[in-house]
C-alpha cells in the first residue's frame, strides 16, 4: 500500500464522500421504540357525549383489552384530559417470555386496533410507554405531535380538520387524532322576565331550581363512626339524559300557589360551542397527534406532514411546527452536527498539545470517517434508524478508533527522534510491530459491544443501536485504518516539509521500505 499512495488516498476521499451520502439517505429517528411491558391508551368520544355514555364505552374498551392473552391488567378512567368525552387507560403486559408466541408490544397494539375500532361511541389510541420520553404533550393520545398556530380560531376551525383528515389517509401514519373540540353542544336558557314576575318567579328561584335539578348539589353530610357520606341531590337519571328533561321541570312561586312548568317562562335552543380553546404560548392552536407504522421513521413522517401542509395551501397566518416529542426530535437534528464537530475539535486540541504539532492530529483524526462509515452501514444492514442512541455510539467510536493511529504514530515518532529512522521506515515498522496490540484492543471493544447488539428482554431496544453502531464502526475502521493511516502519515509529513520550503520533499513517494 505504501507503494500506491495515490490509490489509498482515493479510497480515503471515497470514504468521506460515501459518509455524506449515507448520512443523508439513512432514516432518522429520535429514540428507539421500546417494549417496556406497559401501554397507555387514550379514548376520545363525540363532543356531545355525556359522562355516563363515555363510561359505558370505557367499560367496553377495557373488556376488549383484557381479552388479549398478552395483557396482564388494565386500569381506565374517564375525563382524563379535562373533558367528559375523553378517557385514559393504562395496560400492563405479561413478561415477554410469558406472552403467547412472545409477541412484542407493537404486535399487541396491531391486533387490538381493529377490535377497538368496533367500539361505538369512542375511538381508542394505544401507544407503548417508553423509558425515555421527552417533550410529550398530554393533549393528544399519541406519541408524536404537530401543532398549528393562528391569529384567530376561525382559521384553525377550517384547516385543523383538513390536516387531521389528510393524516388519516397518509401511509405510515397511524392513530391520528386532535385536541380540537369545537363542536360541543350547549343550550342558552332565555327566560321571560315579565311573565316570570307575573307568576311570582324571581331569577334566583329559577337558578336555584335548575341547580338543584342538574348541578348535583351537596345538601347534607352523614357522619358515622369511621366514615362520612355526602348526600347529593339531583333529578332521576332519565330526566337529565337529554335537554327534553327541562320540559318536565316545574317551578314553585315564592308567593305560593301551584307549580309552574319551566317552559312557560323559559325558551332555549341548542347550539355548538368549543369544549376548549387550546393555546400554545399566546396564540390559539390545534395539536394533531400521531403514531408511526412499523418501518417508518420520524424523519420520514415529518417530511410527509410538511408536504401535506403545503398541499392544503394554508395561509401565511397559520404556522405549523412539530411539538412535544417531535419538536425535541427536530431540535436534536439541528444540534447533532455541532455536537460531532465539537467532539472532533476537542480531540484535535488535545492531540495537538500532546504531539506539539498541527499535522499529526489530522492524521489521527483521518481514522474517523471509516468508523462512521462502518456504523452507518451496520445501521442500514440491520434496518435501524440513526437516532440519539446510535449517535452516542458514533461519538464513542471517536475515542475508540483513533487509538489505532495513535499506536502507530507514537512508535513512528519515537523511532524518528531516537533511532534516526526516516519517515517511511519508521511508519512501516510501526505498522508491523503495532498490529497485534491494535487488533487485540479492537477485538476486545468489539466483543464487549456484542451483548448490547444481541441482548433481548424488556427495554433492550434502547441499547441495541449502541451496540450495532460500535460493532460496525470497529470492523470497517479496523480494515481500512491499517492501510490508510501509514499513507496519510507520509503524505502529511511530506506536506509539512513542502510548506517549510524543502524542495526535495514530494507529496507522493514510492521508495521501498528498509528491511
Amino acid at each position: 500500500m505504501l507503494d500506491h499512495p495515490a490509490l489509498i488516498l482515493l479510497v480515503f476521499f471515497g470514504t468521506l464522500a460515501l459518509n455524506v451520502f449515507l448520512i443523508i439517505k439513512i432514516p432518522k429517528g429520535f429514540f428507539p421504540q421500546q417494549d417496556t411491558g406497559v401501554m397507555m391508551g387514550g379514548m376520545q368520544g363525540p363532543q356531545d357525549m355525556s359522562f355516563y355514555a363515555m363510561r359505558t364505552a370505557t367499560e367496553q374498551v377495557v373488556k376488549i383489552i383484557k381479552s388479549d392473552p398478552a395483557v396482564d391488567n388494565v386500569m381506565a378512567f374517564t375525563g382524563g384530559l379535562g373533558a367528559t368525552n375523553t378517557g385514559r387507560a393504562f395496560i400492563g403486559l405479561k413478561a415477554l417470555n410469558q406472552r403467547p408466541d412472545h409477541v412484542t408490544v407493537d404486535q399487541v397494539i396491531t391486533r387490538l386496533r381493529p377490535k377497538l375500532a368496533k367500539v361505538s361511541g369512542a375511538a381508542t389510541f394505544l401507544q407503548a410507554i417508553q423509558d425515555i420520553r421527552i417533550g410529550g404533550r398530554s393533549s393528544t393520545s399519541a406519541q408524536y405531535q404537530y401543532t398549528l398556530q393562528a391569529d384567530t380560531t376561525a382559521e384553525l376551525q377550517q384547516y385543523g380538520p383538513l390536516l387531521l383528515s389528510a393524516l388519516k389517509k397518509t401511509p405510515g401514519i397511524q392513530d391520528a387524532n386532535t385536541d380540537q373540540q369545537n363542536d360541543g353542544l350547549q343550550a342558552l336558557l332565555d327566560y321571560d322576565r315579565p311573565t316570570a314576575a307575573r307568576l311570582g318567579l324571581t331569577p334566583q328561584a329559577i337558578d336555584s331550581t335548575l341547580c338543584d335539578a342538574f348541578c348535583q348539589a351537596e345538601v347534607s353530610t352523614i357522619y358515622t363512626e369511621l366514615n362520612q357520606y355526602y348526600v347529593v341531590m339531583e333529578v332521576a337519571p332519565k330526566y337529565w339524559q337529554t335537554p327534553a328533561g327541562l320540559k318536565d321541570t316545574y317551578l314553585v312561586p315564592t308567593s305560593g300557589g301551584g307549580s309552574v312548568p319551566l317552559d312557560t317562562v323559559l325558551k332555549y335552543a341548542p347550539s355548538t360551542s368549543p369544549l376548549a380553546v387550546n393555546h400554545t404560548g399566546l396564540f390559539p392552536s390545534v395539536t394533531v397527534g400521531f403514531n408511526l407504522a412499523p418501518g417508518v421513521s420520524l424523519g420520514q413522517a415529518m417530511q410527509k406532514i410538511q408536504a401535506i401542509q403545503q398541499d392544503l395551501g394554508m395561509p401565511s397566518s397559520i404556522h405549523g411546527q412539530p411539538s412535544g416529542t417531535a419538536q425535541a426530535f427536530k431540535a436534536s437534528l439541528g444540534s447533532e452536527p455541532y455536537l460531532v464537530i465539537t467532539a472532533i475539535l476537542a480531540v484535535y486540541l488535545v492531540l495537538g498539545i500532546l504531539y506539539e504539532s498541527l499535522v499529526h492530529p489530522i492524521t489521527i483524526l483521518s481514522t474517523l470517517p471509516s468508523a462512521s462509515l462502518g456504523a452507518i452501514l451496520a445501521l442500514f444492514i440491520t434496518k435501524t434508524e440513526l437516532d440519539i442512541i446510535s449517535l452516542i455510539g458514533i461519538i464513542l467510536l471517536i475515542g475508540i478508533v483513533k487509538k489505532n493511529a495513535i499506536m502507530m504514530i507514537d512508535f513512528a515518532l519515537n523511532a524518528e527522534r531516537n533511532e534516526g529512522m526516516n519517515t517511511r521506515d519508521s511508519i512501516f515498522q510501526a505498522s508491523m510491530l503495532r498490529f497485534r496490540p491494535i487488533l487485540m484492543t479492537t477485538m476486545a471493544a468489539l466483543f464487549g459491544a456484542v451483548p448490547l447488539a444481541l441482548g433481548t428482554g424488556m427495554g433492550s431496544e434502547l441499547r441495541r443501536p449502541l451496540g450495532i453502531s460500535i460493532i460496525g464502526g470497529l470492523i470497517v475502521s479496523q480494515v481500512l485504518t491499517l492501510y490508510t493511516t501509514p499513507v496519510i502519515y507520509l503524505f502529511m509529513d511530506n506536506l509539512r516539509l513542502k510548506l517549510q520550503g524543502d524542495k526535495n520533499a514530494r507529496l507522493f513517494t514510492a521508495t521501498a521500505p528498509a528491511q
